[in-house]
């Protein structure tokens, strides 16, 4: 049993690598059943059916890839299968225009959407099996935790701790009171290190030892940390030097950010206005009170505007000082406890978009009592207004409500590094992806400011 068990060890990449590809061929097979059973005048004579498979095999991975929906081991069970149900429901609705333009009619759709329910259920099972395998094939590494009384690096422990599957954190030490020839011995003991953050001069002394020991390191970055890892790799004759170009967007690119957002905005203001009146006629029918909230914003350069979103909550909210909105609020109406979740008191945001306030993606805004606290708390804080805030942004993607302004300024500086309008796109088609995420709403447990 343990021979098998180190011969699978040995091959658990290809093994996992089979598990994801029978998840995309069950998949597929399905999507084909359904085809050839019920679409029949979508079917091709000879060889064009083979180039639809091959149609469908794309947008799927691609969708895969996109909602990260093969993040074995990384992404917990409910986010995996969550993530390759949406690449499901997606590709299907483009296979089944597909099927329409082919078919040169409006097919019937129920038949697609009992396929996808079979895919779905495919989902879930091959999901489920990758998972045990996974987690089977790779045990928890043993961990060792560093740190110096640091408010973030004790919660990034505490989160780590929540998934013994992935890190089994067996030891705590705090750099302060340890020497260094103690810690160089500890390290031989683990097979992972978690460097918090602490003195720059130990740290980097850890980094070696850890670098010389061959040990995996989890380290949490810095905002320069982040800013130099997105740095360009130069020589100046025999000198390797880092680079930073520090330049923000080019005009070329904030001249075609600005004409996509022109364009999302008036299609999204089209195709959501049903919801809007709804919603709008919901909210006074409600408490009487007005339909729209505003609330003042910072952006670019540090200029301030007015935020619109539908209220959620009752009039005059902030009448006893102003805090954010928490579990179980009562200060949130009915319809609030409705369009919340959904995002839908966002949507008079894309007026904000059209009128130039912000971009589709961006950095989000925080209001102006927000800044001037986490700027005095926290100066770099000031880095996110180096590009216009955004409707949705990578903090909302990867973040939750209650990210703290450490972790939300490192991702948007991530994101300010990183530009380019593809990543936009990304990131605007994985919103989709968090608007039903408990998580990426989750309010603060306290009242704390937001």
């Amino acid at each position: 049993k343990d021979f098998k068990m180190n011969i699978a060890i040995k091959f658990r990449k290809s093994i996992l690598l089979i598990t994801k590809i029978f998840i995309v061929l069950s998949v597929t097979f399905l999507f084909i059943n359904t085809w050839k059973t019920h679409y029949t005048e979508a079917l091709f004579s000879k060889n064009g059916n083979y180039l639809v498979i091959f149609a469908f095999l794309i947008i799927f991975l691609t969708f895969i890839s996109l909602y990260g929906g093969f993040k074995v081991g990384v992404s917990r069970l409910h986010e995996l299968i969550y993530s390759l149900t949406l690449a499901v429901v997606f590709t299907n609705f483009v296979m089944y225009m597909v099927f329409c333009l082919i078919a040169r009619q409006i097919m019937p759709i129920f038949p697609i959407l009992i396929g996808m329910v079979e895919q779905i259920v495919m989902v879930f099972i091959g999901s489920s099996c990758a998972n045990t395998i996974y987690f089977r094939l790779y045990s928890a590494r043993k961990m060792i935790a560093l740190f110096s009384g640091d408010k973030a690096g004790f919660e990034l422990i505490k989160k780590m701790s929540k998934i013994p599957e992935r890190y089994s954190i067996e030891r705590g030490v705090s750099v302060d009171n340890t020497d260094m020839d103690k810690i160089n011995m500890l390290l031989d003991k683990y097979e992972a290190v978690i460097l918090c953050d602490f003195d720059k001069s130990k740290k980097n002394e850890i980094l070696r030892m850890c670098y010389q020991k061959g040990k995996r390191l989890y380290i949490l970055p810095s905002s320069n940390d982040i800013i130099l890892n997105n740095s360009y790799q130069t020589q100046v004759f025999d000198t390797p030097i880092l680079m930073c170009r520090n330049r923000g967007l080019t005009i070329e690119q904030a001249m075609a950010k600005r004409a996509m957002d022109i364009v999302i905005a008036l299609v999204g203001l089209i195709v959501f206005s049903p919801i809007m009146l709804i919603t709008a006629i919901a909210i006074k029918l409600c408490d009487g009170g007005p339909v729209f909230f505003k609330q003042k914003r910072i952006t670019k350069d540090n200029k301030e505007f007015d935020i619109l979103k539908f209220r959620s909550m009752i009039v005059d909210a902030d009448k006893d000082g102003v805090r954010g909105a928490s579990d179980n609020d009562d200060r949130i109406t009915p319809v609030g406890k409705i369009i919340r979740p959904f995002r839908i008191d966002e949507i008079p945001q894309l007026l904000n978009v059209l009128k130039g306030d912000i971009s589709m993606v961006g950095p989000r805004p925080e209001r102006v009592e927000n800044v001037i606290e986490y700027t005095n708390e926290l100066p770099e804080f000031a880095l996110r207004h180096r590009v216009k805030g955004g409707l949705t942004g990578y903090a909302q993607i990867y973040g939750k409500y209650n990210t703290s302004p450490q972790d939300k300024l490192n991702m948007d500086l991530i994101y300010i590094e990183k530009y380019s309008l593809l990543m936009d796109i990304k990131l605007m088609a994985m919103t989709v992806k968090i608007l039903f995420m408990k998580e990426s709403t989750e309010g603060f447990n306290e009242p704390t400011k937001k």
